[in-house]
């Protein structure tokens, strides 16, 4: 038997409810990973705020997805790599672009790679990125506050794979074309 329960509205915790009604609303459905995550209302809470924060962020819409995109393959989620592939392709991403962030291999854009560079090196230092890793990416046309955006990225999209990963969230159906699994 699961741990975790996939919440509805109507099954989800109380402090949950406004929240993924809200989601709902938003989005036209109910993503299997917010009801997972309704399992705790602040986990819930404190996932979608930073989401929305991260998004207001210096850092271009397709900058950020390369950072979210680094941290669920390193990850292995392959929930939030299927969703951001679906955003990539939104925003229209180049297919090279998409293709290299998910294969974790060198990516087609110098400035794209060296900010793929940096997050790993947040990763891999814990934030104690050493000084020549820091400025190859000031170099790339970067600036300070970006690498501080990246470490709010690697936060933010740290919970939501953990979380994921956790609760065994499946990828719905509508991201099914998406669908991602780590090389072996």
């Amino acid at each position: 038997m699961p741990v975790f329960t996939p919440h509805t509205v109507e099954t989800a915790p109380a402090a949950a409810r406004p929240t993924i009604e809200g989601v709902r609303r938003k989005l036209g459905h109910l993503p299997t990973a917010v009801g997972l995550m309704a399992e705790s209302p602040e986990l819930l809470t404190g996932f979608l705020t930073v989401t929305g924060i991260f998004d207001k962020c210096d850092l271009g819409p397709i900058d950020r997805e390369v950072v979210v995109l680094t941290v669920a393959t390193r990850n292995e989620c392959h929930l939030c790599v299927a969703m951001h592939t679906a955003t990539l392709t939104r925003h229209g991403a180049a297919p090279e672009l998409i293709e290299a962030l998910r294969a974790g291999t060198p990516l087609p854009d110098d400035r794209f790679e060296a900010l793929r560079r940096f997050t790993h090196a947040v990763l891999d230092h814990r934030g104690a990125v050493p000084e020549a890793e820091l400025s190859a990416f000031l170099a790339a046309g970067y600036q300070p506050r970006h690498a501080l955006d990246v470490v709010l990225g690697v936060g933010t999209y740290t919970i939501s794979t953990f979380a994921n990963r956790l609760t065994a969230a499946p990828v719905d159906p509508p991201l099914a074309r998406y669908a991602w699994q780590p090389a072996a």
